[in-house]
């Protein structure tokens, strides 16, 4: 309920703009790959070819792209060739609402049926066992002929559940036929249709009911799943509370401008992109960069639509539109990446494309080679190549793939990790060697002061005062660093007097009415109060890797400060977990080849190849690339973008907020946490593994039936009710990956 002195001005979804250059369709019905086959061979050729259509499985979606040339296929025939295939279309609604209310018979159709000729099945086997003298009886007329034909009464209630069960398969059917490209329908419907011509009813009504039974049930997994994968994504709230003259008015957020104000109450996610201006709080980013430690955000800050506030009222300057917050621009990533199909997946589809027709052939074969060429019994092999055809049915093979990646996609999304595609979901299992970049990756990529070194009688805090003073003018990095470690330690700066920037080497003023100057080795060389002691000194910081800054006065050296680009605190770790994966670490910078080896050393390093300009960076992968095959590159998404487009897996760091990084990368990492990447190895590799179990189980429980069928040991009852449970369970398995 909005608060007292809240305007709400809700409006209902906005309608999809008819001149958009693509057009996207929900598809009823579409549950399986071989669905999205049938698709492409019905609307394909009407909209300029196959490669004009995009599918989304677990969102049911269909985009068709504007055609290269010709004329473009209106909505009415894009949906007239949806409804030849038997299935439905509509336009999409982003909203996930339908356009228009569905009947009872659209939403609950396929369980009324597939409820009917189970009772219809289960009733007509009990009317021919009250008929025939009992259950053996019963069964044992099914004997390839041989026993009394069925009564009449029981076969027309076979016959009803029948058509029950083939009630969605029949148009399919039909289709493929009249195509001349069979599909797991056909092969169903061809089945019940043989067991029938053999009298084998029971069989004929078992198949029919089963078949609906496991389309009914892979629907209901894969709406699961979609739910899953939407609850994933779907975070960002849909209104904001935008301030205005002292009043908070609900109103979409697709409505609110930037520059908008908005309030956040504790407890509520954030509707959009923006920069706290005023209130304080804990929030949860989580949901966009994985971290699992809510950050304190005070003014100025930066946070992200999706994300959750703590207990603080946060007022927000919105920064961004809603369509263009860091949170959409990854839900449309993870939608386009589920186009971008990984080899299995390819490898399967095109499998399929083979196997269909080799089973329907090798059915036919074993129809009437046995009989013909050594005699056997006609009806006896026709129930056997019956067999055959169902077991034939490839769903649970099609349907192993696109269900595990998609889950592995949305799993690591939910980790703050964005992989654009099931192909780049595969290539990290297989990586053999990683390089990073040292500033931004590596190192926090802001200089810090990590060494005081007082000298000739002074004090930390003197020496750390003198020459804050002397930085305070100053906008250069290392000054940042000594003015904010002098903050810290709360010394207050004095305003220097008499200052001069000294270009390349330092700088002079008076403090307390004494000439004070800092500055690099160079300058105090230049001074001529160089030292062996201070030689030494600055030597053993440089090849620690850090830079020294020297303070002194005209009578001698007060001391030296020494700033470096501090390395992340979980780099060690991270370096340990990808040694323990088994891969080979080089590090790429343009640092001086002292300070890198000191980085080197520091965080576990294999091999450090310094002073690189951005060309000798993708000159350097490229020997990487031909010595190991495939390697990865790890920068910030900018600077070492060539370097990253030419490794085998570009990785961007801290993406979230980034435009380019998530732009230019295959995988964009939305924090800084270079844990993700052992993480992100392991999560690939599971995903391998789920998706080579799948298939691998598919293809074990066929052929484990077409051993079978040949012995004569198999039913078709048997092989539907094989071939439904092996299509659940991988599609549990698959779904493993969003648990993680």
């Amino acid at each position: 309920m909005p608060d007292a002195g809240t305007v709400d001005r809700r409006s209902g979804a906005g309608h999809a703009d008819p001149r958009m250059s693509s057009r996207q369709y929900k598809i009823r019905g579409m549950d399986c790959a071989e669905e999205i086959a049938t698709l492409k061979r019905e609307v394909g050729p009407l909209v300029g070819g196959e490669e004009q259509l995009a599918f989304d499985l677990l969102q049911g979606k269909m985009t068709v792209l504007p055609p290269a040339s010709g004329r473009a296929a209106t909505d009415r025939e894009v949906l007239q060739a949806v409804a030849r295939t038997g299935m439905r279309a509509e336009p999409w609604d982003p909203a996930g609402r339908s356009p228009r209310d569905e009947t009872f018979w659209q939403r609950r159709g396929r369980m009324v049926l597939t409820t009917s000729s189970g009772f219809a099945t289960f009733a007509g086997f009990a009317i021919h066992a009250a008929l025939a003298g009992g259950i053996g009886p019963a069964l044992g007329a099914e004997g390839m002929g041989e026993a009394p034909a069925v009564p009449l009464s029981a076969r027309a209630t076979y016959l009803l559940a029948i058509m029950a069960g083939g009630w969605h398969v029949a148009p399919r059917a039909w289709l493929a036929l009249k195509r001349l490209r069979p599909d797991m329908n056909l092969l169903m419907t061809i089945a019940v249709l043989g067991a029938i011509g053999i009298g084998e009813w029971f069989e004929a009504a078992t198949v029919s009911f089963l078949f609906a039974l496991s389309l009914a049930l892979e629907s209901w997994s894969v709406g699961r799943a979609r739910r899953a994968v939407s609850a994933l994504l779907d975070l960002a709230p849909p209104t904001a509370r935008v301030r205005s003259q002292r009043m908070e008015t609900i109103v979409p957020a697709g409505e609110v401008p930037p520059g908008s104000v908005f309030v956040v109450h504790p407890g509520e996610r954030i509707p959009l992109d923006g920069r706290v201006v005023a209130g304080g709080s804990e929030v949860n980013q989580a949901p966009i960069t994985g971290e699992s430690v809510p950050v304190t955000r005070e003014p100025g800050d930066e946070v992200f639509a999706g994300t959750i506030n703590g207990h603080g009222t946060l007022e927000v300057e919105s920064t961004r539109r809603a369509e263009d917050t860091t949170l959409a621009r990854i839900i449309r990533m993870v939608e386009e990446a589920q186009s971008r199909r990984a080899p299995a997946e390819q490898w399967v589809e095109r499998f399929a494309r083979v196997y269909t027709p080799a089973v329907m052939a090798l059915a036919l074969l074993v129809m009437v080679v046995p009989p013909l060429a050594f005699g056997g019994d006609w009806g006896d092999w026709v129930y056997r190549a019956l067999v055959l055809l169902v077991i034939g049915c490839p769903c649970a093979l099609v349907i192993s793939t696109p269900v595990s990646i998609v889950a592995g996609l949305a799993a690591a999304a939910r980790h703050g990790v964005l992989v654009k595609g099931g192909l780049f979901l595969e290539i990290p299992a297989r990586l053999r060697a990683l390089a990073f970049d040292k500033t931004g990756t590596l190192t926090t990529g802001e200089p810090r002061v990590v060494d005081v070194v007082p000298l000739n009688g002074h004090g930390e805090r003197d020496l750390l005062a003198r020459a804050a003073s002397l930085e305070a003018r100053s906008g250069h990095p290392l000054a940042r660093a000594i003015m904010g470690h002098a903050r810290e330690r709360g010394i207050e700066v004095r305003p220097p007097e008499s200052f001069q920037i000294l270009p390349g080497r330092g700088a002079t003023a008076r403090i307390d009415g004494k000439e004070v100057w800092l500055g690099s080795h160079r300058y105090l060389v230049e001074r001529g109060q160089d030292s062996e002691e201070i030689r030494q000194r600055l030597d053993a910081l440089s090849g620690a890797g850090r830079t020294a800054v020297v303070l002194g006065t005209g009578e001698h050296v007060c001391g030296v400060i020494a700033v470096a680009d501090a390395v992340r605190t979980e780099a060690q770790e991270t370096i340990r977990a990808l040694h323990g994966e088994g891969l080979k670490l080089l590090m790429l910078t343009g640092d001086n080849q002292g300070t890198a080896a000191a980085k080197a050393r520091e965080t576990g390093i294999d091999e450090v190849r310094a002073e690189l300009l951005p060309a000798d960076k993708v000159a350097a992968v490229e020997e990487l690339v031909e010595a190991y095959g495939r390697v990865a590159m790890v920068g910030d998404g900018v600077n070492d973008a060539p370097a990253m487009a030419r490794a085998t897996l570009g990785i961007a760091m801290g993406a979230a907020g980034s435009d380019a990084a998530i732009e230019t990368a295959d995988v964009a990492l939305m924090s800084d946490d270079l844990t993700r990447l052992p993480w992100l190895v392991r999560h690939s590799r599971r995903t391998l593994t789920v998706i080579r179990q799948n298939i691998g189980f598919s293809l074990a429980v066929k052929a484990g039936f077409v051993v079978l069928t040949f012995a004569g040991a198999a039913s078709i009852w048997a092989a539907i009710a094989a071939d439904m449970g092996a299509s659940l369970l991988v599609i549990g398995n698959g779904l493993r990956l969003l648990r993680e």
